[in-house]
C-alpha cells in the first residue's frame, strides 16, 4: 500500500435503496481534505470487495468513496435467494438509484463522480436523478448482446445462458454461482439473459420505460474498452454509449500491452498491478474540471 492509502479511513455502513431495502456498502474517507465524492458500482455478481483497491486509491486523493452491493449480492444478500424477487431494471431503479440520492445528501457541497464496472455503467443511462452526475468512467461498460462478443466465447455465452443457466435458473429459483461467478437472484439471471439475446441488447427491451433517461445525462463520460475482454468488445462498449445522446462519449481502447501485463480482460482493471498506469491515468481524468 502506498503512504496516500495508508491515510484512508474505511468503514463498513448500510444505506437505503430507493425502496427503503438496506444495502451494505464501505465507504473510504480520506483523513486530509475531502475534494470529490465517488460512486463505485458493481459489474453483475461482483461483489464490492473486488473495488475496494481502487476504492482506496481515489480516496488516497483526497475523494469520498462509496462501494456497495445490490440487493441479492454480497452484504445485501437475504438469507436465501429462492423466491428473492429482483431484476437488473430494478438494481437500477431502485439500488444504484437510491446510492446517487445517499451520497447527494450526505456530500452535498462534493461534485459527485460515477464509476461504472460492467452492469455498473448501462445503470446509469436508466437512473432518473443521472443529471446529478459530473464526470462518469466506464470500466469494460457494455450493451452485451451475445454476438458482439469476441471468437467462439460468444457461442459459449449464448449455449451456456440459454440452455443451461435458464432452465437450472427456473428449477432452483435462483442462479448457482457456477455460472454467473455468485449466486444471483433469479429475477436478475433471466432479465439478464434476455437482453444478451437482443441486438440491442436493453435498448430492444420495449417494457423498459427507464431507457428515456438516458438523454438526461449530460455530464462527461469516458468508457474504457480493453482489446482481451471477450465480454465487453469495442462495439459492445460503443453501443452502449450510444444511448447518452446528449453528451459526447469518449470510447478509449487499451491493449495488454499498453498496460504494460499479460492480460486484463473484463475484471483486470481493479487489480493493484494497475495503480501506477491505468488507475493514474483514469482519476486523472475522473477528478479533472
Amino acid at each position: 500500500m502506498d503512504a496516500a492509502t495508508d491515510d484512508v479511513f474505511l468503514d463498513d455502513i448500510t444505506f437505503q435503496a430507493a425502496d427503503g431495502y438496506s444495502l451494505a456498502a464501505t465507504l473510504f474517507m480520506p483523513r486530509g481534505p475531502r475534494q470529490q465524492a465517488v460512486l463505485i458500482n458493481s459489474g453483475t455478481a461482483v461483489p464490492r470487495k473486488i473495488y475496494a483497491g481502487f476504492a482506496k486509491n481515489l480516496a488516497g486523493r483526497g475523494c469520498v468513496v462509496i462501494t456497495y452491493d445490490y440487493r441479492g449480492i454480497g452484504g445485501s444478500r437475504p438469507a436465501t435467494l429462492k423466491g428473492f424477487e429482483t431484476s437488473m431494471s430494478e438494481w437500477a431503479a431502485r439500488d444504484v438509484t437510491g446510492a446517487v440520492a445517499y451520497m447527494r445528501a450526505r456530500w452535498p457541497t462534493l461534485r459527485l463522480n460515477y464509476v461504472g464496472h460492467s452492469f455498473g455503467a448501462q445503470a446509469l443511462g436508466l437512473l432518473p436523478n443521472n443529471n446529478q452526475v459530473s464526470r462518469a468512467l466506464f470500466i469494460a461498460g457494455q450493451a452485451a448482446y451475445w454476438g458482439l462478443m469476441g471468437g467462439i466465447d460468444r457461442y459459449r455465452v449464448y449455449v451456456l445462458m440459454n440452455f443451461v443457466g435458464r432452465p437450472i435458473t427456473q428449477a432452483l429459483g435462483y442462479t448457482p454461482a457456477r455460472f454467473s461467478g455468485e449466486d444471483l437472484p433469479k429475477g436478475v439471471f433471466l432479465e439478464w439473459t434476455r437482453w444478451v439475446n437482443n441486438k440491442r441488447y436493453m435498448f430492444d427491451d420495449p417494457t423498459l420505460k427507464t431507457l428515456a433517461n438516458f438523454s438526461h445525462y449530460r455530464g462527461a463520460l469516458r468508457a474504457l474498452s480493453f482489446a482481451d475482454d471477450p465480454w465487453a468488445p469495442t462495439p459492445a462498449v460503443e453501443l452502449l454509449c450510444s444511448g447518452f445522446t446528449a453528451t459526447r462519449p469518449a470510447v478509449v481502447t487499451i491493449t495488454p500491452q499498453e498496460a504494460g501485463v499479460a492480460k486484463i480482460g473484463h475484471l483486470g482493471f481493479f487489480r493493484p498491478e494497475h495503480r501506477d498506469r491505468l488507475w493514474k491515468d483514469s482519476a486523472d481524468w475522473l477528478l479533472a474540471g
